[in-house]
């Protein structure tokens, strides 16, 4: 029964029943993955995926990882299964931007399912952020990389698993190409091991339910969530609604970059259209296709009430538009790292505040906007071998009509923790001095918008580090006549102290730091006057 006591049909709570066993697949692969992986980026941060998808390439079900990954996944899929589809024993590895990839560091594991089969009924996947996959910076995320050959090791989609095994020739090619090869082959080694753990549990369903019964379900959740998705859809007003929003610079201007988008709902069909965007740019905030789809996606998941399967069918209704050539779609070779993490959420707040005209009084006032993303590197005094450490920095969340927005969290495109303390310490030379919620900073309202962070870290050897943020000097918007929230700002602490950009390279001595404070949200609604 439901709480309005309705009698639920046989077939959706089969459905739902379904929904939940494949979802565990995901979710237990993710485990395997984050108790399996030896950088505290994968184990402590969680910046991993995993998914599932039927033989056609078609997303089945999704775990509750990164939205920013999620989205993109089926382009990487697709295009494994185009040019290298994994046969018995293989396990095919990307992370080329420009097939089916994000940015260099997230690279995707896809394996079929059985694992020993020649003809695969599903396809399990997994995408994880490694610190670091070469380039001109530690962490390679330089930020004034200018073409993507400046930004690490380019993997196409190749067979990295042969027989079940990765394929050695292969593995000391990428190994050799990385400033930390133990740990990427530790993040590897996972990476494998959750697909096993995805393939185990899928055979255990088919043994438990029948082959033909789990084919079934798998495409009766595509129905399921094309069906639901149709449903939402008509509930927004036909119309066209547009939006603009601009990104601080590129990391070798500071010009702003504009980005633009004309939603048009009819008929239960959606139509995003981002012609007028400015065109790819020198530095490296531009975002392949897969990364503007992946925020659209992730838009329409966050507004739809009902508990659907994230799957292929919540697509089917969608139509995107992105000219070749821009910053929402750049072409190779431009240089791409930022736009993975920071266009990928400044395209959220946008295409959010297209929504905001369609749906008055559902959308909240814009979040922190960016991920801050920290890198640093250099030896390790102690052992004097190499390290590379990344992070992205939580922020405020905006606040909506029903609450405040959360202090001190990762919002939108990016699902990740932080790095404890301890976990920092214990692992690199370096020292947290400051770990704090940045009181104030969130904007002012009926609804207070969430406060940013202050995190302040010593080196404690010679080192080099970059910084990809937003939001320094174009604040995050209040909604229905909330404050916006403070902006953020980074600053180098030591003997030649200053304030750095929202995009840059930076080198730190022994003793220095950086300190790096996060924007706030948004407020909701206007305060009401205190009373004297």
């Amino acid at each position: 029964m439901t709480r309005r006591g309705r009698r639920e049909s046989p077939e959706r709570i089969e459905l739902e029943i379904a929904r939940h066993l494949f979802a565990s697949v995901t979710e237990e692969m993710g485990q395997v993955l984050m108790r399996s992986a030896f950088s505290s980026n994968i184990k402590e941060r969680r910046d991993y995926s995993c998914a599932l998808f039927d033989r056609r390439g078609r997303a089945i079900a999704m775990g509750d990882h990164m939205p920013v990954h999620l989205g993109a996944m089926p382009s990487a899929v697709a295009e494994v299964l185009r040019s290298s589809p994994p046969r018995a024993g293989e396990m095919v590895a990307v992370n080329d931007p420009f097939r089916g990839g994000t940015h260099l560091p997230d690279l995707t594991l896809v394996a079929p399912y059985p694992l020993d089969a020649s003809r695969p009924r599903f396809y399990v996947a997994n995408r994880a952020h490694h610190s670091d996959v070469g380039g001109m910076s530690p962490g390679s995320m330089p930020a004034g990389a200018r073409e993507i050959f400046q930004e690490g090791v380019i993997v196409p989609p190749i067979r990295l698993v042969k027989r079940g095994r990765l394929d050695p020739d292969l593995l000391a090619m990428f190994l050799a190409n990385v400033r930390t090869p133990r740990e990427r082959e530790g993040d590897l080694r996972a990476q494998l091991a959750s697909n096993r753990a995805g393939a185990l549990r899928l055979a255990e369903m088919e043994e438990r339910e029948g082959t033909r019964r789990v084919n079934r379900w798998a495409a009766a959740q595509i129905r399921y969530a094309a069906r639901l998705v149709v449903a939402f859809l008509r509930r927004i007003p036909d119309g066209t609604y547009r939006a603009s929003e601009w990104l601080e610079g590129d990391g070798v201007s500071q010009r702003p970059i504009r980005l633009k988008v004309a939603l048009s709902a009819r008929a239960g069909r959606i139509r995003f259209d981002f012609a007028g965007t400015d065109p790819e740019t020198a530095g490296n905030v531009n975002a392949v296709e897969s990364i503007t789809r992946s925020a659209v996606y992730y838009v329409l998941r966050c507004l739809v009430p009902e508990e659907i399967p994230f799957n292929a069918g919540c697509f089917e209704a969608v139509e995107v538009r992105i000219p070749p050539g821009t910053v929402l779609s750049a072409r190779r070779p431009a240089a791409v790292a930022g736009g993975n993490v920071e266009t990928s959420q400044r395209a959220v707040d946008l295409l959010l505040a297209a929504l905001a005209q369609a749906l008055p009084g559902r959308i909240p006032a814009q979040s922190c906007g960016t991920m801050t993303n920290l890198t640093l590197g250099g030896r390790d005094p102690a052992n004097g071998s190499p390290f590379t450490y990344y992070e992205t920095i939580a922020g405020g969340m905006g606040a909506s009509k029903s609450s405040p927005g959360m202090s001190g969290v990762h919002t939108h495109m990016t699902n990740s923790l932080n790095t404890p303390i301890e976990a920092m310490e214990q692992e690199y030379p370096l020292q947290v001095v400051t770990y704090r919620v940045r009181r104030g900073s969130g904007g002012a309202g009926k609804r207070r918008g969430g406060d940013g962070v202050v995190r302040e870290i010593r080196f404690l050897a010679a080192g080099r580090g970059a910084l990809l943020a937003e939001r320094h000097r174009i604040p995050p918007k209040g909604s229905a006549g909330g404050r916006p929230g403070k902006p953020g700002g980074a600053w180098r602490i030591g003997g030649r102290s200053r304030r750095l950009g929202s995009k840059v390279s930076f080198e730190l001595r022994p003793g220095e730091s950086i300190r790096v404070e996060t924007p706030g949200g948004g407020g909701w609604g206007r305060a009401r006057p205190r009373r004297p």
